[in-house]
């Protein structure tokens, strides 16, 4: 096991449409896209795309689409290991003018505790704060043995405060600093007192507003990529959460923001693709984007 991410398993249905119909009207997408699905689930299988194929510990149905999630990861040679629940987890995803809506439906009842792993040579960790009992056991457990732990903080949990207390690098969404009232600054000040080494605020086009190594804090702008070319801004920051893991795997001595730098080259790349599979990057790709956009 090379690393280890954690979350919540969703099949992920994505339709490219002017308009959601409403009452009883009718309407036919322009195009769709169906994939797998979940924040710390997606950064997998960019990780996995990105030539480091981690164990995934995640929510499970014995149902169809518990099935057709299995044979997605095993075609990206990701060992799944299943939380088992009774029904499978779905997103139905719209996206419009560089925004997206989102309607879930989600199964986290775990009818079983969560698995104990043999992590002998695990170099990261991925959370996204689902399975709060696995997460906080985890990260408490990589952090004792000197592991990167890493969090996507999309909004509030019951567990976030503690959590954070065994994370190095932590990356938010505004979302989070919304529902904490705080700005992105009081934020990083948040992650720091947390004693999170790295943390971060993700902005979408405005990019990371973030604090490295030695605690400076800088903005890495979002690439450039013209407006007409945005076609589904969903799953980008797991993408970005995943391409940072990866590049830790490949560099764990390099600094974070090339690692940084790395990540938003490959979110540059799925903003430009409908739906979670068709943008997950490689590594040309991502050397691509940086070709074309990156003038910094």
């Amino acid at each position: 096991m090379e690393a280890l991410f954690i979350g919540q398993t969703y099949i992920d249905v994505t339709l490219l449409a002017d308009e959601m119909p409403k009452g009883d009207e009718k309407a036919v997408a322009k195009d769709y896209a169906v994939s797998f699905g979940g924040n710390s689930v997606t950064a997998a299988f960019a990780c996995a795309k990105l030539g480091h194929a981690p164990d995934l510990l995640t929510s499970l149905a014995d149902d169809w689409l518990g099935r057709m999630f299995l044979d997605m990861a095993a075609k990206y040679s990701i060992p799944v290991h299943g939380r088992k629940v009774k029904r499978s987890s779905l997103s139905f995803i719209l996206p419009v003018n560089g925004k997206r809506s989102i309607l879930r439906a989600r199964d986290d009842n775990y009818l079983h505790p969560f698995p104990t792993l043999n992590i002998d040579g695990v170099q990261a960790l991925h959370l996204d704060g689902h399975q709060s009992d696995a997460a906080i056991h985890y990260a408490k457990t990589f952090r004792e043995a000197g592991v990167l732990t890493s969090l996507d903080g999309g909004g509030l949990r019951s567990n976030t405060h503690d959590l954070l207390g065994f994370i190095d690098a932590a990356f938010v969404a505004e979302r989070l600093c919304e529902q904490m009232k705080l700005t992105s600054e009081q934020m990083l000040d948040y992650l720091k007192s947390r004693g999170c080494k790295v943390g971060g605020v993700t902005e979408g086009e405005r990019g990371c507003l973030w604090y490295d190594e030695d605690g400076v804090v800088s903005r890495l702008p979002a690439l450039p990529v013209p407006t007409d070319k945005i076609i589904d801004t969903s799953g980008a920051g797991d993408v970005f959460h995943g391409a940072y893991i990866a590049s830790h795997l490949s560099k764990p001595d390099a600094r974070w923001k090339d690692h940084l730098t790395f990540a938003r080259a490959a979110s540059a790349y799925k903003i430009q693709h409908l739906g979670n599979e068709a943008g997950l990057p490689s590594q040309q790709d991502v050397r691509r984007m940086m070709e074309l956009y990156d003038r910094a």
